[in-house]
């Protein structure tokens, strides 16, 4: 079992930056993959990147291409979201996820464990 807890989000101006962070509780084996997802109200839920524990393979949805960067530190066991040059298109409630498999697939029926999310709003 696995639990993870989300930090870092908050309101921001659009071209601003945050750093959002997901910290999990519990075994990460080195064949997992933790994704990020987004999700805003009335929407569904939005794949944003994702990354192998192992090896760092990184995967970025085309939207946040070059504005977003997910990274982890294995010895801590959290994986971090930079976000930069936000709009204001990038408001949602923000969710990380654990995939035993390390497919790190962009559908959230890719994902076995879910963190609650945290807020983030991009005012213009």
């Amino acid at each position: 079992q696995v639990q993870l807890v989300e930090s870092g989000g908050g309101l921001v101006q659009a071209g601003g930056s945050l750093r959002l962070s997901c910290a999990a509780s519990g075994r990460i084996f080195s064949n997992y993959a933790m994704g990020w997802f987004r999700q805003a109200p009335g929407k569904e839920r939005e794949f944003v990147a994702a990354i192998r524990w192992s090896g760092g393979t990184t995967f970025y949805a085309d939207s946040v291409k070059g504005r977003f960067t997910i990274s982890r530190d294995n010895a801590k066991n959290t994986a971090y979201l930079q976000l930069n040059s936000l709009k204001p298109e990038d408001t949602g409630v923000y969710l990380c996820a654990v995939d035993r498999t390390g497919f790190s697939g962009r559908s959230p029926r890719d994902y076995d464990y879910w963190g609650q999310g945290t807020q983030v709003i991009v005012s213009s």
